[in-house]
Formats: structure tokens, sequence, C-alpha cells
């Protein structure tokens, strides 16, 4: 072989290095943990769905460059900082959390980027200085019970128009719910409402909860959402049946599951919202750069099977406005 020849081969070889190495080289997997104190919302909860249906129309699939990776605490407060641990161990891209314990815990035990929901107000309990600027490793949408919690006792007061005293049942242990419960009694009596405040722990607090009640009987009930009151919203609803309360709830499923009526946030436009910040994360945003959002779209369902077994009509008006009707 001659030298020029030689050379050529060679500078041939070289050349196609690049294009060879870079075929070779793995795509990139963006990983996406999810974080709840219940049990894990996989790819399969509203949320993880959501997360996932959102990534895949930017491109991101999983199984091909995209992990998805839930764990929950199954009720155990205790476990959420060996759980934050342990994601940011697997170095995930971006950690989504539900609920104020996981986004505390996710807070305190590491600086990934976190994308938070249903955590209450997020000012109010100090976990962000600012929703427009939350700084520091922390967004997700936010809280705005002060809002919603008028609405919800007019709602209350359509159903039952004599109503004078309502009954509020909310986790005490949990910050973000008891600044819900404070937004909600301050409403109810700015309305001439009373409130009898039924603060629970664990769920042999329910039993007295009741027996609260049954010495002095409220008029209506409102309820604040979180894993403790769901875990024992059967209960809730038992009791109302039983003493044909009208009793209210934040989110549409608790209707749907046998509750009176609800009025909250929408959460397929919050789990969206949640979808896009990850998105965004993913692409370069920092949190620190992404405001705390709030909920666009609200939802009034109503149960007209649960309003039969009550003894309840439902006023025409109120029926009407409806977004959802559950026969």
């Amino acid at each position: 072989m001659r030298r020029g020849q030689f050379l050529s081969l060679v500078g041939g070889a070289v050349a196609m290095l690049p294009l060879r190495t870079l075929a070779q080289t793995p795509t990139k997997v963006y990983r996406v943990g999810l974080l709840s104190i219940g049990t894990a919302m996989g790819e399969k909860s509203p949320l993880g769905s959501a997360i996932i249906r959102d990534l895949g129309q930017a491109g991101y699939t999983l199984g091909q460059n995209l992990a998805f990776d839930a764990r929950g605490a199954e009720g155990h407060q205790e476990r959420l900082p060996q759980l934050v641990a342990q994601f940011a161990a697997s170095k995930v891209d971006v950690l989504v959390v539900n609920g104020y314990p996981a986004t505390l815990a996710a807070k305190q035990g590491t600086t990934l980027p976190i994308v938070s929901i249903n955590a209450g107000d997020p000012v109010g309990t100090g976990l962000v200085s600012s929703l427009s600027h939350p700084g520091g490793n922390l967004t997700g949408i936010s809280d705005v019970s002060a809002e919603l919690t008028p609405k919800r006792l007019d709602l209350l007061k359509q159903m039952a128009p004599n109503m004078r005293r309502v009954a509020i049942l909310w986790n005490a242990d949990n910050l973000g719910m008891t600044l819900r419960y404070r937004a909600a009694e301050t409403g109810a009596l700015a309305l001439g409402v009373d409130v009898q405040p039924l603060g629970v722990r664990e769920p042999d607090d329910f039993t007295q909860a009741f027996e609260a009640m049954n010495r002095e009987m409220p008029d209506a009930i409102l309820m604040v959402t979180d894993l403790l009151t769901i875990l024992n919203r059967k209960p809730v609803f038992e009791f109302a049946a039983a003493h044909r309360l009208p009793a209210i709830y934040e989110f549409a499923f608790l209707a749907r599951d046998g509750g009176l009526m609800s009025y909250g946030p929408d959460e397929g436009e919050s789990f969206g919202r949640v979808a896009a910040l990850v998105r965004r994360i993913l692409a370069g945003a920092k949190p620190s750069e992404l405001p705390f959002e709030e909920p666009a779209k609200f939802d009034l369902a109503i149960n007209l099977k649960t309003a039969k077994t009550l003894g309840l009509t439902v006023p025409p008006l109120l029926l009407a406005n409806a977004d959802e009707v559950i026969e």
C-alpha cells in the first residue's frame, strides 16, 4: 500500500470517529420522581398519567428517554425523609410532591427541583417567602382556600337556608390543612355562621368528633381534605346520612364517592399545570424562577343520589350551576 493511500484511509477513519461515537452515545433518560404521604401515585394515577401525557407531547417517552419513580409513605409521615433521601440518591431530575408533609420533607431534605401540589398556602406555611418569587428549589400550585371558603359556605347555605352552625373537620397535625381550617373559620364568621371546630389527628379521633356533633348537632359539615380525612371519608358520609346533614367537600371525587357536593379546583386542570411545570424544569428552567401558580378552573359537583338519601331537594338554580351531576 502506498503511503498516500494509507494516510487517506487513516484520515477517513478518524473523520468517521465522531459520527460513530455519537451514534453509540445513549439517549439521556430524564427521571421524574413522585412522592406522597399515602400510597405511591404511579404512572396510572390521575397525577402520574397527567405528567406522562404532557411530557409525551413534548417528546419524552416512558421507557425510552423518560423514567418515572413513584414512592409513598403509606400514611407514615416519619418515613418521608428516608424516601426523599432515596430520590436524592437516585438523582431524579425533578421531584413532584403531593401534600404539605411530603413538600416539607422534600424542602428540608434535598436540593432537587421540587414541584408541589395540595400543600396548602405555601407562603402561610413558610415553604416559600413569595408566590411570585419562590426562590430556592420549590415551586408548584398554591392554595386559594381564603377565596374558596365563602363560596363553599354559600353553597351550603343554598342547600340549608337555616344554617347557623357548621362543623369543620380537618387534620390538626397538618399545618397546610390547619390554615385551610382558619380560612374556613374566618369565612364562616364573616357570614354570621358559628363554627364547630373538629380537629382530628388519627382515625380514632373521628369517633370523638361524631360524639361532639351528637352533643351539639351542627346544621352542616365542611370537610377539609388531606390523606387522613380521605381515608375516613366513609364514616363522615355515614354520619351525615344518619343525621340528614348537608356536607360539602373540596374535590369532586369525594362527591362521586358518596358525598353530597363538592366545590374546588378542577384536578385535571391542576394536574396539567403541574405537568407543565415539570416539563419546563426538564427543559432547563429553575424552580426559583417559576412563580407558584393558582388554580384557574373550579368545579361544583352534586350527588343527587346522596341528596335523595338525605331527604334534601337541591335548589334548581344550584343544580343548574353544577359542573357535574352524579345520579
